[in-house]
């Protein structure tokens, strides 16, 4: 295991948050991206918003555990689930398109951000904010240029499968 040849990363600080947010955005985006491949409503962004914000409340947990007597995590656990409902009433659904994903995970992110400022763990609702913005403004034009790309690519394929055929 990782953790037992490099015993560091499982402490709560700046560093580990920062290898645990990349990690986030790494699993979560290989998740993400296949969904975005096939068409699915919740993509690579609202993958990556609910991967960060569950690393962040379970980073949140241990720093509690660390630095705190008593279960403390009972109240970020329903904090987390309570979130649903708020998250459910951004989700709209019509004629078969959903819109409103990306928000219901940014605002279920954004509550566990602030269960890590509320006890004290400032590093990771630093590095989560940081990291959820670079989702919803980077990505968003980053994904906009890269399926441009595909876009014109397979124009390109069709124009040669057409000329190909009249020939």
């Amino acid at each position: 295991m990782l953790a037992d040849n490099y015993p560091w990363l499982l402490e709560p600080n700046l560093l580990t948050m920062i290898i645990r947010t990349l990690l986030a955005l790494l699993c979560a985006g290989v998740i993400g991206y296949e969904r975005d491949a096939h068409g699915s409503a919740a993509g690579l962004r609202t993958h990556i918003l609910v991967c960060i914000g569950a690393m962040i409340a379970m980073s949140t947990g241990v720093f509690a555990a660390t630095h705190f007597s008593g279960d403390v995590s009972r109240i970020g656990a329903q904090v987390v689930s309570g979130i649903g409902f708020l998250g459910a009433g951004t989700i709209m659904v019509n004629r078969g398109h959903i819109k409103g994903l990306t928000t219901a995970a940014g605002l279920w992110t954004s509550a566990c951000i602030g269960l890590a400022i509320g006890i004290g763990f400032y590093e990771a609702a630093i590095v989560g904010t940081v990291s959820v913005f670079f989702v919803e403004r980077g990505l968003k034009s980053i994904k906009k240029r890269f399926m441009q790309n595909l876009v014109d690519i397979e124009k390109e394929h069709r124009r040669k499968e057409e000329d190909n055929y009249l020939e």
